[in-house]
């Protein structure tokens, strides 16, 4: 959409998507052979529909040289309709013009409408016939002057290029050239009278993305059937991006439609509904169909002989893809087909090979993005400055973010925006959580719990690591959940120093830890998992465990380690703990019991020369002690077989050694 003018020339946006054309026509022709006949009376009826029509008089004028105003005028224009006659490339000028609109082309994906007047679309492709006789003429002219070499290139190249784009061939002698007018301003109109879709109020960032995007398409009329695949985290900005990807390409189809919302509109209306909109929008066509079977058939016959671009936005299953898009073949040469998800291995399941990772906002961009929203300009006091990048901080790139908090903030002082910040750290903002929320709700139950241990407690490990501890916690492999977070694009997977890391956007972290927050809002005790050092504090001191508490993982901040005052026994309550972690942090005396129900317990300087004598895992798998004093475990020979076909590491710095329990460990 455009924006207003006051602001327009200062966002990071691109005519191909804003819309800020000032011309809608750019006819590039040689006057010599029509401008007296068929351009003058192209551009008269052009003009007469209302379509603002570049037609340049420089041969009234004279010279030779293409001035940097003309090259302004091809920049500033939406479609290029090159009238490629018999002397056309006789014209030094034409070509550069030609040269000047493959590159806009090349740019920002508009249309080039090519109309080849009394030639064959053959002899400007291969450069034949008077083509290839003003060629001669230019080479003999340029006498292998290096530079005008280079030039005779790109001419040659931007002739090729402008052949092979799908055009209109009228000869003179075989047909009513005020018919052809008809046909060539009837088209225009079409795509003229097209109403963009709405991208963004402030598009930062979005210009080099439709680059990239439009970059893995072949946009050549004749090219192949393509599907491409955008995918991302939620609220990162891929609906946003296929609107402007849609707007800046949508001239060169014969159809067009955006389904918004697959996913919603699917679970609320059918895969039926989406189908008859599908027809509606593509080619007119009003049907009602009984189940996805019977509009298959229909949308290949419909469809396989016309050029369309379609946009199926936050696909989230297969089944989707296959009734909507099932093949390359249900569409015309040169169609498009562009799926939004956050799912990659969904694309991949599709025989997508093509497909965009979406990703986060860099801090240039996300203070800009941040900027318009709370001030509607890019001009702010530097006293808000330091909160600003607070700000940029908490969103972490996420332009779903970045927008809510800005515009939450917009007009406040420096008071209410540290004050909100306080309370966006310790509360998500609604409106974020849901969205990101939508991914989430859609797991099984053991993935949900997988991504909340991440989430809660393991975020930054080690790949191999946290495969070893789900392992134990759960009884079973979780390797498969872990694949699914990260398909999903929950979880991050990144390789760093020699091992795969785990990692997640850290507003999808806080949706993950306000999930378990918000089942027991007030009281951390009766919580599924504990990480925050604080609420384990105020747990282990005031005696408030549940049942519920299945992970501890305690780790102080550097800067706020302190001693624990506890009796020790305070684990009692605890009885289907099976995670126990403590990083670091003091306690006033070592654990009198410790959970039967343990199975994974890591505990480095644990604060006690002994193990509680009743303590008699079954399942304990991980066992982690480094750096601890023990004299004595104090265990009963009752674990030694659950030992012998468990794992169990005792910590390499250990300063005492007991050959009995290593045997019974290690066996």
């Amino acid at each position: 959409m455009a924006l207003p003018s006051h602001t327009q020339s200062s966002i990071s946006s691109s005519s191909s998507f804003s819309y800020g054309f000032t011309h809608d026509v750019f006819l590039s022709f040689r006057g010599s052979d029509t401008r007296y006949s068929f351009i003058g009376n192209l551009h008269k009826d052009l003009c007469r529909k209302g379509i603002r029509t570049f037609i340049d008089d420089r041969e009234l004028k004279g010279g030779d040289e293409i001035t940097p105003s003309l090259f302004k005028h091809i920049e500033e224009t939406r479609i290029f309709i090159p009238v490629l006659s018999t002397n056309y490339a006789s014209s030094s000028f034409c070509l550069d013009e030609l040269v000047h609109i493959i590159h806009c082309f090349k740019e920002s994906s508009r249309l080039v409408l090519p109309i080849f007047y009394d030639v064959e679309p053959s002899h400007v492709r291969h450069q034949h016939g008077s083509y290839a006789k003003a060629l001669d003429d230019h080479i003999e002219k340029f006498q292998n002057n290096k530079n005008n070499m280079e030039r005779l290139q790109k001419w040659k190249s931007a002739l090729t290029q402008t052949a092979n784009f799908s055009g209109h061939h009228f000869n003179p002698r075989n047909g009513y050239e005020y018919e052809f007018i008809e046909k060539i301003v009837k088209y225009v109109s079409s795509k003229i009278n097209r109403v963009p879709l709405y991208v963004a109020d402030y598009p930062v960032g979005l210009q080099s993305r439709v680059l990239k995007v439009n970059s893995f398409l072949d946009l050549r009329s004749n090219g192949e059937v393509q599907m491409l695949g955008i995918y991302g985290t939620g609220g990162m900005g891929k609906t946003t991006l296929a609107r402007a990807v849609y707007n800046s390409i949508a001239d060169q189809f014969d159809g067009l439609c955006f389904l918004h919302n697959v996913r919603e509109n699917s679970a609320k209306y059918g895969l039926e509904h989406l189908q008859e909109k599908l027809l509606s929008k593509l080619v007119e066509l009003d049907v009602k169909l009984g189940d996805v079977n019977e509009g298959i058939p229909i949308i290949k016959q419909r469809l396989h002989r016309k050029k369309v671009l379609l946009i199926l936005d936050d696909v989230h299953e297969l089944k989707q893809l296959q009734v909507l898009a099932g093949r390359l073949d249900w569409f015309g040469l040169g169609s498009k087909v562009i799926i939004t998800t956050q799912e990659k291995k969904l694309l991949d399941g599709h025989g997508i090979e093509r497909a965009y990772e979406i990703h986060k906002l860099n801090d240039k961009e996300a203070l800009e993005l941040l900027r318009w929203n709370a001030f509607k300009n890019n001009k702010v006091d530097t006293n808000f400055d330091d909160i600003l990048h607070q700000a940029v901080t908490y969103a972490s790139g996420l332009p779903l973010a970045l927008e809510v908090v800005g515009s939450n903030l917009f007009g406040k002082n420096i008071r209410e925006w540290k004050s909100a910040l306080s309370q966006y750290e310790r509360r998500p903002i609604r409106k974020i959580q849901e969205i990101l929320k939508v991914s989430f709700d859609a797991l099984e139950e053991d993935e949900k719990n997988v991504f909340l241990d991440i989430a809660c407690c393991f975020k930054g490990y080690e790949l191999k690591e946290l495969e070893n501890i789900l392992h134990a916690h759960y009884g079973n492999c979780m390797n498969y959940q872990i694949r699914v977070l990260h398909d999903k694009s929950l979880i991050k997977i990144y390789w760093y120093l020699g091992n795969y890391v785990v990692t997640l956007h850290a507003l999808i972290e806080k949706m993950g830890k306000e999930i378990v927050h918000e089942k027991s809002p007030k009281e951390p005790g009766r919580r599924s998992r504990l990480w925050f050092h604080k609420d384990i504090i105020h747990v282990l001191e005031e005696n408030k465990g549940s049942s519920q508490i299945e992970i501890i993982y305690l780790e102080f901040p550097l800067s706020e380690e302190e001693v624990i005052e506890w009796k020790g026994d305070e684990l009692k309550k605890m009885q289907n703990l099976k995670t126990l972690i403590v990083k670091n942090g003091s306690f006033s005396k070592g654990p009198k019991y410790l959970p039967n129900s343990l199975r994974v317990l890591e505990w480095p300087k644990y604060p006690s020369r002994i193990i509680p004598s009743d303590f008699c895992p079954k399942k304990l798998s991980i066992c982690k002690l480094q750096q601890s004093d023990f004299i004595s475990f104090g265990l009963h020979g009752t674990m030694k077989g659950t030992y012998q076909v468990r794992m169990s590491i005792l910590g390499e710095n250990s300063r005492n050694n007991f050959e009995p329990l290593d045997q019974k460990l290690m066996a």
